[in-house]
């Protein structure tokens, strides 16, 4: 064999040769350790924890919507193949530097825990944690938290666009009305909870099951039909493949 082509062969022999110094490789036994060891295969996951660090570096930097009132929250450069995708920080979580660590976080992390046998540390060490915005937008006149307004969705967009493209993720699990919006249309939670949906964002194609925002200010998720269909999607969460292989030793399906 000449030219590039064994050029690449014997590149990748010396490195079968370098990480299997006691074997002779055969022809048949040099095809079985390519397969299984193709360095190539290897390289992506630390290239996509760099490219991870380097954009969540730049996002907490991020200034654009002078009407937040807090810095970006983040819940770190998690490599994973599940993305949750929250609505926006409350009050406390700029202080407290990481996505749903009130009362709604406690929630949401108990249902994780009832139906995926994961607890918080382990949802928060495993799933990549995003948001349609990334900083609390203050009160509403009302008194509650306030709406991020289109401008402000549109700025904060590019991250999630970003996060999306670097993960390539198998599941996504937007949680409240807006977040799931931002996927599929949801006019109605009974429409779109207990179901999981085929979704796009950008090039990529990914599965997408909704959740109820787990907020205690509407109890929509504790009463008929909100708390059956959030059992549904629950289940659909924890038997989904995605889910399945960040348990570890865990059943398939609790």
């Amino acid at each position: 064999m000449v030219g590039p082509l064994a050029g690449r062969h014997s590149d990748r022999t010396r490195t079968l040769r370098f990480l299997f110094p006691d074997r002779h490789l055969h022809h048949h036994q040099h095809r079985a350790e390519s397969a299984l060891l193709d360095l190539s295969t290897l390289m992506p996951a630390s290239a996509k924890q760099l490219a991870l660090d380097r954009h969540v570096a730049r996002l907490v930097r991020c200034r654009r919507c002078p009407r937040m009132k807090s810095t970006p929250v983040s819940g770190g450069a998690v490599v994973s193949k599940v993305m949750l995708i929250g609505q926006a920080p409350g009050p406390r979580e700029p202080t407290l530097k990481r996505p749903f660590a009130h009362t709604a976080g406690q929630t949401l992390f108990r249902w994780f825990e009832q139906f995926c046998e994961m607890n918080e540390a382990a949802v928060r060490s495993k799933i990549y944690f995003a948001a349609v915005c990334r900083c609390f937008p203050g009160k509403s006149p009302g008194g509650t938290d306030r709406v991020p307004a289109p401008d402000e969705i549109r700025n904060c967009s590019s991250w999630m666009n970003e996060e999306i493209k670097i993960l390539k993720p198998r599941l996504i699990i937007p949680v409240g009305r807006l977040a799931i919006a931002q996927f599929i249309e949801c006019m109605k939670l009974e429409q779109v909870i207990g179901r999981k949906f085929r979704a796009q964002r950008g090039e990529h194609i990914f599965d997408l099951i909704p959740l109820p925002h787990p907020s205690g200010a509407s109890p929509w998720h504790k009463i008929p039909p909100g708390k059956q269909l959030l059992a549904k999607a629950l289940r659909q969460i924890a038997c989904h493949p995605a889910i399945v292989d960040l348990r570890k030793g865990g059943t398939r399906c609790p």
